[in-house]
């Protein structure tokens, strides 16, 4: 669905008719402080996140970009997930944005939106009409604000996916649960085989926060986020919310998390290990941690111990349970306080680097992930990883509603309030009533 004019659900929810997403940029570092690339004046700054196998993708496709273009190169630099988050606010608030702006669409992108700090590039797209025809139209939605069009999606569409290790169900004579009541129920399973129930990476706050966008989307439906997304005044007052909240803290005091599970860290793929290493039976985690399972996890992807599922249903919930939440987008936008010489270097790089076919093949065939880019299908069925690739393809193209996460859909102040009580809700320091209290203050700004 083309986003333009911008629909009801705008930045936050959209509808999949063919995939939606792309997971960040397509380029790349030798590691978080470095760099590379020239110092000649159509050099262009561009800051992304570190982990494997994107970032060597990401890297592969800015080093073919600088062999191509030795005059005008990409000046590349890694950094940790909250290390960039903190970086990239701080650089934009004081006028010192990387040319290219590496994000989540969204919030995000509106607030710089609203400060000036980007490029508008509605009439660019509609000079290079097969630049934009060339992805998935629904990833243009968070890319998109007040029907002009700020970023550039690229890389993979990005569910949220409810894994679990097969051989440790085998083991416990349990089925992948079709129900919330079923996951309850696996709990004391899971405690009784001296098995964590749910890996979660605590220390890291958004992973928290997958709980809550598919709990509060299956018991109320989209609508309940969409209001508090559009500002509606006391919008989280919603019973649905106090509902999710309570659901998830019974979760917790049942030992659905294990114990120490508040030091576990996202950005060590700490999590990830629990699962294929069979301390956990399942995750919650974005589509893109089975790539970084097949990385680090041995022989567990290839022997076929990884199972995925779509988050089941709540009983009596309104909630869809072939929707789905997470990043139907990542972008690149261009700073306005770049030069007018690094500005030509990042939209060059938007028709000749920016999902390239070597590129695209990589992310299938290597990073085990579904390129925002029509007309892979093929290649995603004689990937190694087809089964996986086609779950998420699917997941995304059924889905009527894939929702971008809280966090990104958000405002960066709104945002930050988020995950600051969600991490307090999960380590009882706020009750669900005191949550929402909170989280009313927040609304819209």
């Amino acid at each position: 669905m083309e986003r333009s004019p911008i629909s009801r659900r705008t930045l936050l929810s959209l509808t999949a008719a063919a995939g939606a997403g792309a997971a960040l940029a397509a380029c790349g570092s030798s590691g978080p402080g470095t760099s590379s690339g020239g110092g000649k004046a159509g050099t262009a700054s561009y800051w992304f996140l570190t982990g494997q196998p994107g970032e060597g993708i990401r890297q592969a496709a800015a080093e073919r970009f600088n062999k191509a273009n030795p005059d005008t190169k990409l000046q590349f630099t890694a950094f940790e997930n909250d290390a960039y988050k903190a970086k990239i606010k701080t650089a934009i608030g004081a006028g010192q944005a990387p040319t290219l702006i590496w994000g989540w669409g969204g919030g995000g992108l509106k607030s710089y939106v609203d400060a000036g700090q980007v490029e508008d590039l509605t009439d660019w797209f509609g000079q290079n009409a097969p630049i934009k025809d060339k992805l998935f139209p629904t990833s243009f939605g968070p890319a998109t604000i007040n029907n002009k069009i700020y970023a550039m999606p690229c890389e993979t569409v990005q569910p949220i996916v409810l894994y679990y290790n097969k051989k440790v169900f085998d083991q416990a004579g349990a089925k992948p649960p079709q129900s919330w009541g079923e996951m309850m129920a696996l709990v004391e399973t899971f405690k009784g085989k001296g098995i964590t129930p749910f890996s979660l990476a605590g220390k890291s706050r958004w992973t928290n926060m997958m709980w809550l966008e598919f709990l509060l989307d299956r018991i109320g439906g989209p609508e309940v986020f969409q209001s508090v997304f559009e500002g509606e005044k006391d919008a989280w007052s919603n019973p649905a919310v106090t509902d999710m909240l309570t659901k998830l803290v019974q979760l917790i005091d049942a030992g659905g998390f294990g114990k120490g599970y508040s030091s576990v860290d996202a950005g060590n793929n700490a999590d990830q290990a629990l699962l294929y290493t069979g301390k956990a039976a399942m995750m919650l985690h974005g589509g893109w941690t089975y790539g970084s399972m097949k990385n680090d996890g041995g022989k567990f992807v290839a022997d076929g111990n990884l199972g995925w599922m779509n988050f089941p249903g709540v009983e009596g919930g309104k909630g869809d349970p072939t929707d789905t939440v997470g990043n139907p987008g990542q972008y690149l936008a261009i700073s306005s306080k770049a030069t007018a010489e690094q500005k030509e270097t990042a939209k060059k790089f938007f028709q000749t680097g920016v999902l390239d076919a070597d590129e695209t093949k990589a992310w299938i065939n290597d990073g085990g992930s579904v390129p925002v880019v029509k007309g892979t299908e093929s290649v995603l069925a004689a990937s190694p990883d087809a089964a996986f690739l086609k779950f998420v393809y699917d997941t995304s193209v059924n889905a009527k509603v894939f929702a971008q996460s809280w966090d990104q859909a958000l405002s960066p102040t709104a945002a930050e309030a988020l995950l600051d009580n969600i991490a307090k809700l999960f380590q009882k320091q706020v009750s669900p009533q005191q949550w929402v209290t909170n989280m009313n203050q927040v609304i819209g700004k």
